[in-house]
């Protein structure tokens, strides 16, 4: 999702979308412990999603 995207969601559509890409991560990286995984790239872009929403609700906190 990109962060124009992401800036036009509400407080409360940021955070689901956090806990959902946080249980996304999670099994993911719990797949990847038990084998290998086709697209390791994909917990980095995870990562970063959580990341640029986490940024988004810090400004919105702020402002």
């Amino acid at each position: 999702m990109k962060v124009q995207e992401l800036r036009n969601l509400s407080t409360e559509e940021l955070t689901k979308k956090e806990q959902d890409l946080r249980e996304d991560y999670f099994k993911l990286k719990f797949q990847h412990g038990i084998r290998r995984l086709e697209n390791p790239a994909r917990l980095t872009r995870l990562r970063k999603e959580i990341a640029r929403v986490k940024t988004i609700l810090n400004e919105q906190a702020r402002a």
